[in-house]
């Protein structure tokens, strides 16, 4: 499967929420999208169904492949504690989401490109690997010659985004990644239980 760079307003309306930011399409529209709208009859989902949706929706809000996603869940099972928590936990600390979160791009598809493009440093090395991993104590901040680029300097000036597991000095675009967020700390939207019921059968 390759990475979903389609409508983004489609998959929101899918969902019936705002799963990449704010869609004023959404607000218009808030109801599945197809050519007969509203008054399509929708069957009840079954269970499977709706376990598969939230998983599909994680995906899409994380911006994680199939396989990745997999991969995340067997580590989640393997580690201490609750599979759920510790899946979304383990997807909060990948390096393309908390560029994202520390302000230094608007969006996680522009942080893993971000990423990518090697913009990026962990402990002062360059990693362009979107789904590194980070550890309690790991200091991620903008490559030197990289603070320039309008891109960043864009996001980081409009960023008012403050999250208790982490913090960002804007003016050294530089912050530490303090420790792996609690469940209730998370603001997504996203039913974990469901997609460990799925893997589960």
């Amino acid at each position: 499967m390759a990475r979903y760079v389609g409508p983004k307003s489609k998959i929101a309306r899918k969902f019936k929420e705002p799963i990449f930011g704010p869609d004023k399409v959404l607000e218009k529209k808030n109801y599945p999208p197809g050519m007969h709208g509203l008054s399509k009859k929708r069957a009840k989902q079954s269970e499977y169904a709706v376990q598969l949706s939230e998983k599909q929706k994680a995906k899409y809000t994380y911006g994680i492949l199939e396989r990745q996603f997999a991969k995340i869940y067997t580590m989640a099972q393997r580690a201490k504690g609750v599979t759920g928590e510790v899946l979304l936990q383990l997807i909060e600390s990948r390096l393309d989401n908390v560029v994202y979160r520390m302000g230094i791009a608007p969006t996680r598809s522009g942080a893993r490109q971000l990423v990518g493009h090697r913009h990026i440093t962990v402990n002062g090395e360059v990693v362009n690997v979107p789904s590194y991993i980070l550890k309690p104590g790991d200091t991620v901040a903008v490559r030197e010659r990289s603070k320039v680029l309008e891109v960043i300097t864009s996001a980081v000036g409009s960023s008012n985004r403050n999250f208790p597991w982490m913090d960002f000095d804007k003016t050294t675009m530089s912050g530490k990644f303090i420790s792996a967020p609690e469940r209730v700390q998370i603001p997504e939207n996203i039913k974990e239980q469901l997609i460990v019921e799925l893997y589960s059968k």
